[in-house]
């Protein structure tokens, strides 16, 4: 073990100590309770990719910037075994996206260095980074194909405009004086963006570098999709010859439509994009390519208009022949997959009762095995014999694990936090369940409080997720991190409630012109069973808060359980759910949820509307609202604001004008939580 100790010092030294210090293997200083500053902190591990032969892992690694209130990020490289750790880029712009050649010896990726994001390629053994692009556009997502030889990039082009008359186009709008928008369709903004008529298009270049080719050059619609598409939706066919993408086609219906189809196109342009998927008018996305290229793999829904539906795994013959779906059987929504090398079975993640874990698929019988069962997985890949996979935790961020193909033999591959975990003081946490509604199964969590004393009483914090078809479980959060309110002081209570997902689809769609009803009864007796459970657990301090719709649920409450909470938070919530739709951009998600439009289905969005119950409302609340928030508007947390202070109920209203749906800046987020446990500590200490 000295030994070990002394290698590590010796490369310290010569790195500069980024190894060592990375690694978590620095002494840990006297601890401290969790804090989002400790949250913060942490490096955030992402986008890991194993070399085609199985050697290296390459991957992002996202430091928090402070000073410049921004986070940086860096590629990393590591083995496969946990040896040979090394930063493969330091430049102060942000590099990330990268991608292995077939010869595993050299990397493409993205960086803004040369003040705009464009490809790299940089050799694995040294040497500095070469440009391969210098379009004027930015350059959205990055995939090589299986040959080497062409690279697939995304970038956002007015329809029918090549690269460059696009840059012109906006230069000339930028020069403009007048600065009216018309708009004749939806969307007419999106998440936290104005849309201006460009769309992200798919593009072909030779990874020598040369003129970008459009393969969607006509075409009106957005590969990846948007906001939260990425390269998992593009892929190369094996011989590299051809493409496969998502886009969605709905021409003026697109705004409240899920229709996704994939689409093939060949790498040369001589002839458009052909849809694939066309029967299915639900959600169709992911292609994944078995080794052999004789079976493409894909994810789809079967609901149209219902963005919550099942994924399920569909194998179709390559490049003709009829789907099969692999997991019929199988009441679980895959989130990712990828094949085995020997192509007899998939791995996928799929979430599973508050966990987000990593399965093996038979690809003959559908026969279903759990890999990975505890935490959250998010990047996984076969690898020489084992798979490599990422995971987090409710006590330890994102970090790089190993593991037997049959689940044994786990090992640590990445250290990166665990000094700095280590200086640090979280509450333990634990899983519990109760019966909810109509006496069926509901899990939650509790997590203790730092420095726990069980003949103390402590305050609670009643976490409620968003979504609604979400879950609070086994992760480790960067916006609800329970680990920041046990650091203070308070006991965590969450609630995965019916319409929650990770329990079955029947328990996910259950609560479909339902939102006030279900997850209200689950939120009342999982409380009650949790203060029951937990006779530490200060029954008489008791505060509720959440986001989207957590932020919406606590609206509701305020009307519909005014005497339970000494204080309140709602952050981003809807008060009027019926002014809601007609303020929102994503239009299918409503209609689906609340059976229908405004005007054909009134009653459903006046059955459960917070804004009908204000006259009940007497308990402190905490409004938090972004202004770049375009699915829940800005006005909607000034008007909960404007009924409390008329109401002349104690009230604050935090509000960030550079804030999306979410709180991202290190500062914001520093003020978000000083601002929320503030008013917690007010009311409830």
């Amino acid at each position: 073990m000295r030994r070990f100790v002394d290698i590590w010092l010796v490369m310290a030294f010569l790195l500069g100590g980024t190894a060592l210090a990375a690694q978590g293997q620095a002494p840990a200083e006297k601890t401290h309770p969790f804090s989002v500053h400790d949250m913060l902190a942490m490096d955030r591990i992402s986008d890991s990719r194993v070399s085609p032969d199985g050697k290296w892992i390459v991957f992002n690694v996202r430091e928090t910037d402070l000073e410049g209130n921004r986070g940086r990020t860096d590629i990393w490289i590591v083995g496969t075994d946990g040896t040979g750790l090394r930063r493969l880029t330091s430049h102060p712009a942000a590099d990330f996206n990268a991608r292995w050649s077939p010869c595993a010896k050299c990397l493409f990726f993205l960086s803004t260095r040369s003040g705009s994001a464009q490809v790299w390629r940089i050799k694995i053994d040294g040497g500095e980074a070469q440009q391969i692009t210098k379009l004027p556009l930015d350059v959205g997502n990055l995939i090589v194909s299986p040959d080497g030889a062409t690279l697939a990039v995304t970038m956002e082009v007015f329809p029918g405009e090549s690269v460059e008359a696009t840059a012109g186009k906006i230069e000339t709008i930028q020069n403009q004086k007048a600065t009216g928008r018309l708009f004749e369709k939806l969307f007419v903004r999106h998440w936290d963006t104005w849309t201006d008529g460009r769309r992200s298009h798919l593009f072909v270049v030779p990874t020598r570098g040369g003129e970008a080719r459009d393969l969607m050059l006509s075409m009106d619609v957005d590969t990846p999709s948007k906001p939260f598409g990425g390269g998992e939706e593009i892929a190369f066919t094996t011989d590299g010859k051809k493409l496969v993408f998502t886009a969605r086609d709905a021409g003026r219906e697109e705004a409240w439509s899920t229709d996704f189809d994939l689409y093939e196109v060949p790498v040369d342009g001589l002839r458009p994009p052909r849809c694939l998927t066309e029967p299915n008018k639900a959600w169709d996305t992911t292609p994944v390519f078995s080794p052999d290229g004789k079976t493409l793999a894909y994810l789809a829904m079967a609901r149209p208009g219902y963005e919550a539906d099942r994924f399920r795994i569909v194998l179709k013959p390559w490049p003709d022949g009829d789907g099969r779906v692999l997991t019929e059987a199988w009441d679980y929504s895959v989130a990712s997959m990828a094949w085995s090398p020997d192509g007899e079975t998939i791995l996928a993640t799929a979430p599973d009762r508050g966990q987000n874990a990593l399965f093996t698929i038979d690809v003959k019988t559908g026969k279903v095995r759990t890999i990975i069962g505890q935490g959250t997985v998010n990047g996984f890949a076969p690898a020489s014999g084992r798979i490599v996979f990422e995971r987090h935790t409710l006590k330890s961020p994102a970090g790089i694990y190993s593991v037997g193909t049959d689940g044994s033999d786990e090992q640590v591959i990445t250290r990166f936090n665990e000094a700095k975990v280590a200086a640090t003081r979280m509450g333990d946490a634990e899983p519990f369940t109760f019966k909810g509604w109509n006496n069926e199964t509901v899990y939650g969590y509790i997590v203790r409080p730092v420095d726990f004393d069980p003949a103390k009483k402590y305050p609670v914090a009643f976490l409620i997720h968003g979504g609604p078809q979400g879950s609070f479980g086994n992760d480790f959060h960067y916006r609800w991190n329970p680990q920041a309110y046990a650091g203070a002081g308070y006991a965590v209570v969450t609630v995965d409630f019916h319409g929650s997902t990770g329990y079955g689809q029947a328990f996910c769609d259950s609560i479909r012109g339902d939102w006030g009803g279900k997850p209200l009864e689950d939120l009342k007796k999982g409380l009650a069973a949790a203060l029951k459970k937990c006779p530490w657990m200060d029954v008489d301090k008791v505060g509720a808060l959440g986001a989207s719709f957590g932020g919406y649920m606590v609206n509701w409450i305020a009307g519909n359980w005014p005497d339970r909470f000494r204080c309140l938070v709602s952050h981003d919530g809807n008060l009027d759910e019926r002014a809601a739709y007609y303020d929102t951009e994503e239009l299918w998600f409503p209609e689906w949820d609340h059976v229908g439009t405004p005007w054909d289905n009134p009653q459903s969005y006046e059955k459960h509307n917070p804004a009908n119950f204000v006259k009940n409302w007497k308990t402190p609340m905490l409004i938090v609202h972004g202004g770049q928030d375009f699915r829940v508007v800005e006005t909607q947390g000034l008007s909960s604001f404007n009924a409390l202070q008329r109401r002349g109920i104690p009230s604050q209203f935090l509000y960030f004008p550079d804030e999306n749906h979410w709180v991202l800046k290190p500062a914001n987020s520093i003020l978000w939580h000083e601002t929320v446990i503030g008013w917690l500590d007010r009311w409830l200490k």
